[in-house]
């Protein structure tokens, strides 16, 4: 049976997984999987249907069986295909690839052919990484920068609406606001002295008919007028108001007092009435003046207070434009330092600098069959049968229940025999227990090696089987 299993051919080559040619700490690529995972990818991606059923086609592995179907090929190709690949993440590692397949030159040229798919995944999976990394950035940088310009505009906007409002402006207004407040203050206290001043002047000119006393500008009888009322008031500290000298004075100052009311002067009594009215036209011009700048001042006061009212609500809209704004920034900055690394790792792996798998040795034809083994098979098979004929005797024994010796007789029966006579056998029973030793030998010789070889065919192959027990048991 050994000697008439088909030959198997498993070609190998050989890969190694290279560090980055530039320190990580100087220029590091974008491609952050280890190079454990890049292989599973790698691998995952090269046992799509797709790809097997293509590699069966055109390598004609399965010339000999035509009527295989698709899914029976697949699988089989995938038993086939092996990959070693190193556990280490990210340091370097060997990496081995095989085929199996009942020729040799089938063999080397589809292991070959799996070698070319590697290195090519390997390349484009790390372009396609690096350049989705570079354009991902490039579009994030586009629409942050179009994102802070948009609200730059916003914040313009607000502020241009809201010029008198902002939070910037707040200490000169309410500085503003105070010095107002003291400007009032002084427009009232003027005002009320215009006003003490206009009712002074009114008064004195009603009493005297003058505005000026200064006895300079006074005329004779006014000077007299005013020396006989300081000798009035000087005698009537001695004498008494019945006193005739009294009386005298008093009368006389009464007779100047009504001569001194009749509008008599130096320049006549038309000037003097209008030297009263200019001043207090004057006094006028300048209540009005001064009412005008308080209504001016008060408009103003007023327009600043509700100007600082409104200031902490459009402090607190500008400071959420403006946080927003910082975000947006923040973000962008970090995007722009992401596409300076990204543009970095692309241009490493352009170059092929940063992590590779290079090649060490091509899949050789294989000069003779790795299975099966036949020394190992043949050594199993009279193993198996000598250990299934052994324990079918067992069995035999072990279910035989007839007397064979006396010592049995004894313990079946509680008899003592007298004698024993030798079992006589017939031709029959010769003729049965020769044909039952012909067919134990049968099932042994040739039943045992057809299961083993139906075993291999249609279940797995007897080698594959080894190998999985040895590492079971090794693990």
């Amino acid at each position: 049976m050994a000697l008439t299993l088909p030959k198997v051919y498993r070609a190998q080559a050989r890969l190694l997984v290279e560090s980055p040619q530039i320190p990580d700490d100087l220029a590091a690529s974008t491609v952050r999987a280890g190079s454990s995972e890049l292989l599973q990818i790698i691998q995952q991606r090269l046992l799509t249907r797709a790809n097997l059923l293509d590699i069966a086609r055109r390598f004609n592995v399965y010339d000999d069986t035509p009527k295989m179907s698709a899914n029976d090929i697949v699988d089989d190709v995938r038993r086939r295909i092996r990959f070693d690949i190193p556990h280490d993440r990210n340091g370097t590692g060997l990496v081995l690839i095989s085929f199996e397949a009942s020729s040799a030159v089938v063999s080397a040229e589809v292991t070959n052919e799996l070698l070319t798919q590697v290195l090519q995944q390997n390349v484009e999976l790390r372009t396609e990484v690096t350049g989705q990394t570079l354009d991902f950035f490039e579009q994030e940088v586009s629409r942050l920068n179009a994102e802070l310009g948009q609200q730059g505009a916003r914040i313009l906007e607000f502020k241009l609406a809201n010029k008198d409002t902002l939070p910037e402006s707040l200490e000169y207004r309410r500085t503003r606001v105070l010095t107002l407040q003291e400007r009032i203050l002084q427009i009232n206290r003027e005002f009320a002295s215009l006003t003490e001043r206009r009712a002074r002047l009114q008064e004195l000119f009603e009493q005297t008919g003058r505005i000026d006393l200064s006895e300079a500008s006074m005329s004779p009888a006014q000077r007299q007028l005013r020396q006989l009322q300081n000798e009035l008031a000087s005698a009537r500290v001695i004498y008494s108001p019945e006193n005739p000298r009294i009386k005298s004075l008093q009368t006389r100052v009464e007779a100047l007092e009504q001569s001194a009311k009749s509008p008599v002067g130096p320049g006549g009594g038309s000037e003097l009435l209008t030297a009263y009215d200019l001043q207090i036209s004057d006094i006028d011009a300048q209540i009005t003046f001064l009412a005008d700048q308080k209504a001016l001042v008060e408009s103003e006061l007023e327009t600043l207070i509700a100007s600082i009212e409104a200031t902490p609500e459009n402090a607190i809209t500008l400071g959420t434009l403006e946080r927003d704004y910082e975000n947006l920034r923040t973000q962008f900055n970090q995007a722009t330092e992401g596409l300076g690394e990204a543009r970095t790792g692309d241009r490493i792996e352009a170059l092929s600098k940063g992590q590779r798998i290079v090649v060490i040795e091509q899949a050789s034809v294989p000069g003779s069959p790795s299975a099966p083994n036949r020394k190992l098979i043949a050594a199993g098979a009279v193993a198996g049968g000598a250990a299934a004929g052994l324990g079918l005797i067992f069995l035999l024994e072990l279910l035989n229940q007839s007397i064979r010796r006396p010592i049995e007789l004894t313990n079946a029966l509680g008899i003592q025999p007298y004698a024993t006579l030798p079992y006589t056998t017939t031709p029959g029973q010769i003729l049965r227990r020769r044909l039952i030793i012909t067919v134990i030998l049968l099932c042994i010789v040739v039943g045992l090696p057809l299961m083993l070889y139906l075993l291999h065919t249609m279940v797995v192959p007897i080698d594959v089987l080894i190998e999985k027990l040895r590492n079971a048991k090794g693990s």
